[in-house]
């Protein structure tokens, strides 16, 4: 947001908010939702391919001891905070291509929605 408050050459202390910021340039879809819509496509495709390096790194775990922090985020973490869903029950729908991509464009439709409240958040 803040690449395009600088675009439209709005001070950062002038109370905007983002929706009004978003209907100003006319965009319709925001980047991170469209970025989480791949990731999901993407997803479905590795889940559907039975016999694929990417399914073992996807789905596969590391043996050992992680080290110390924060855990990081992990691609399987954002598919299942996307779908609030688990990874098996995210396999087992992606197996359905039609039924993979309702969800999956669910999932964004939810994200991109705007909110009027949101004030001048920066992302």
């Amino acid at each position: 947001m803040w690449c395009w408050r600088r675009l439209l050459r709005i001070p950062w202390t002038a109370f905007r908010t983002n929706v009004s910021i978003l209907e100003e340039l006319k965009v319709k879809e925001r980047l991170s939702s469209t970025m989480q819509k791949r990731i999901l496509e993407f997803f479905g495709h590795i889940t559907r391919n039975k016999h694929s390096m990417e399914l073992l790194v996807v789905q596969g775990k590391v043996e050992g001891k992680r080290s110390r922090g924060l855990s990081p985020t992990r691609w399987t973490d954002i598919i299942k905070a996307a779908t609030q869903t688990s990874i098996v029950q995210c396999s087992r729908n992606a197996e359905d291509r039609d039924k993979w991509r309702r969800i999956a464009g669910a999932a964004v439709a939810k994200e991109n929605v705007p909110s009027s409240t949101t004030t001048i958040c920066q992302e």
